[in-house]
């Protein structure tokens, strides 16, 4: 290796060094495209929890309500394999809203969509909770 490329190498390490450390020493803040918004999550449990079609209606479903315009993000999951005393994984499938504000979380509970995906799922599930949050930060 001559100078010039043993340099080079040197200077690239020490760059890659200190990339690699920042993210270390990096201190975590609030999600930036959720700050000032308003927090739907709602989980549900099916009232027949092993039957894979009617998870599969429900998740139809809402993927289809999804597209009601005051909805900003949205994330529809199941338990994650985690197994700690803290952790319920009782429900069947759980849904994350994002919406800009209050006012259009209400607009959304008297959306045409979703009065008729209440009507055409609600069949399916024996329980629903909701948990609505803003910031504390």
């Amino acid at each position: 290796m001559n100078d010039n490329s043993r340099r080079q190498f040197l200077a690239n390490s020490g760059k890659l060094a200190l990339a690699s450390g920042a993210g270390v020493l990096a201190v975590p803040e609030p999600a930036a495209g959720i700050r000032n918004k308003f927090i739907h999550h709602v989980y549900f449990w099916l009232k027949e929890p092993d039957n894979a079609e009617h998870k599969a209606r429900l998740v139809a479903g809402l993927k289809k309500l999804s597209a009601v315009k005051t909805i900003r993000e949205f994330h529809i999951g199941q338990p994650a394999n985690t197994n700690r005393e803290v952790i319920d994984r009782s429900y069947a499938v759980s849904w994350l809203l994002v919406f800009s504000n209050a006012a259009d979380q209400e607009s959304y509970q008297t959306d045409p969509d979703h009065l008729r995906f209440i009507e055409e799922c609600s069949a399916l599930w024996s329980k629903v909770v909701v948990y609505d949050s803003v910031d504390v930060v």
